[in-house]
């Protein structure tokens, strides 16, 4: 018997309407649909009729369930892979199974569509060849502001934040990088009180304050570039040191790579020994 296909199937990040037809056949046609929460990813099935078996796959699960779904592959299952909203292993659980199935040889095939990165920085208009997605900062206020240290970067840099830490964050931006930073700041993105709006970061508090209820929500954040370095004058390791604050050695040490032009590898093997 021949294995499944793990689809990584990227769905909508607020509007139910964005799923594409692509990603509708795919979870019609999947023996298992892993999902990070069961009821959100049944909402989502219902409005397209489809009666797909579910399977938790979170953060707390996610070893274990990766396990179970990988014997299922093996059977020949197809298996769809999603999460809440957006795309799967960006900042939600899901990397853990894409490598397990690509380490035992089971085809694995991306489904693309939705992101909420993507989405603000299309919306943000900073004239840009890419940018850095550094996804969400150290809850602990020391914490981010030293990750903010490492992320003055000559392009722009994109942040999730939390709706109850928006506000400090904001101020920890504007500390960090001065008022006159342009920052694009990007509100229930594609749901019915979206809002995009760009403005000095010197501005974003009071704009975040002057309509009751604007905390609240799903907030992405689009910084404007900084200015460009030369890579000798970034100091590695306190590069590392900055991002191994939220990031396993594996994603910080890519990031590094990134901000100063050193070799990933050599890199890793700094923040394993940081990290240890």
């Amino acid at each position: 018997m021949s294995a499944g296909t793990l689809y990584v199937v990227a769905t909508p990040i607020g509007n139910l309407a964005d799923s594409s037809p692509r990603s509708v056949e795919v979870l019609r046609g999947a023996g298992l649909v892993a999902c990070e929460d069961t009821r959100t990813t049944r909402t989502l099935l219902a409005r397209h009729g489809i009666a797909a078996r579910t399977v938790a796959l979170h953060e707390h699960n996610e070893r274990a369930a990766a396990a179970k779904l990988i014997e299922a592959l093996r059977a020949g299952k197809n298996v769809a892979l999603v999460s809440d909203a957006g795309t799967p292993g960006l900042s939600d659980p899901g990397a853990l199974l894409v490598a397990e199935a690509h380490r035992a040889g089971i085809r694995v095939s991306p489904v693309p569509g939705p992101s909420a990165a993507a989405a603000a920085f299309s919306a943000a208009g900073f004239p840009a060849t890419g940018f850095l997605f550094a996804g969400f900062l150290p809850a602990s206020p020391s914490a981010r502001r030293k990750a903010l240290q490492a992320l003055e970067l000559p392009w722009p840099l994109v942040l999730y934040e939390a709706p109850h830490r928006i506000a400090a964050t904001l101020e920890d931006l504007e500390a960090r990088f001065g008022p006159a930073r342009e920052v694009a700041i990007a509100r229930e993105l594609t749901k019915k009180f979206e809002e995009v709006a760009r403005m000095a970061l010197g501005e974003a508090r009071a704009w975040l304050a002057a309509v009751p209820g604007r905390a609240q929500g799903e907030f992405v954040l689009v910084l404007a570039a900084g200015e460009a370095r030369e890579p000798a004058a970034l100091d590695a390791e306190r590069v590392l040191e900055a991002l191994l604050e939220s990031l396993a050695p594996s994603e910080a040490a890519r990031l590094a790579a990134r901000i100063t032009g050193l070799p990933r590898r050599e890199l890793y093997r700094k923040a394993l020994q940081l990290a240890g």
